[in-house]
């Protein structure tokens, strides 16, 4: 089993959802999150901050620049993990910064707590 972790834009969820689910799958969590890339980070804005700069750190705000994004986490056999990342590339792909990432981990083990079922079973 794998886990894959998907951070996408707010507004790129219904799309998304419908490219799971025709990718197959059935369940996957959503949170809400804030983060920002490399590419929304100034690096001048927060050298001044970091030199005392009060300037500088009220342009930075309090978040310091984070933007809203979506995570979505869908553990999966190994088998469709390939099939999920093309839909959630397709889904999301705009070709500017701040498409997203997508994270695949090892996933050791689940348990399906209604019956105690485990592995595999646990996710299908």
């Amino acid at each position: 089993m794998k886990e894959v972790i998907a951070v996408v834009r707010m507004n790129m969820m219904n799309k998304t959802k419908a490219a799971l689910t025709a990718a197959g799958v059935d369940a996957f969590f959503a949170h809400e999150a804030q983060g920002r890339g490399k590419g929304f980070v100034n690096k001048t804005l927060i050298s001044g901050a970091e030199e005392g700069y009060e300037e500088a750190a009220a342009l930075l705000g309090e978040k310091g620049n984070l933007y809203p994004k979506r995570m979505v986490t869908i553990v999966a056999e190994d088998d469709a993990v390939d099939d999920i990342v093309e839909a959630l590339i397709e889904a999301n792909q705009t070709g500017k910064p701040g498409d997203g990432k997508i994270f695949v981990l090892p996933m050791g083990d689940g348990v399906r707590i209604r019956t105690g079922e485990k592995g595999k079973k646990s996710i299908s």
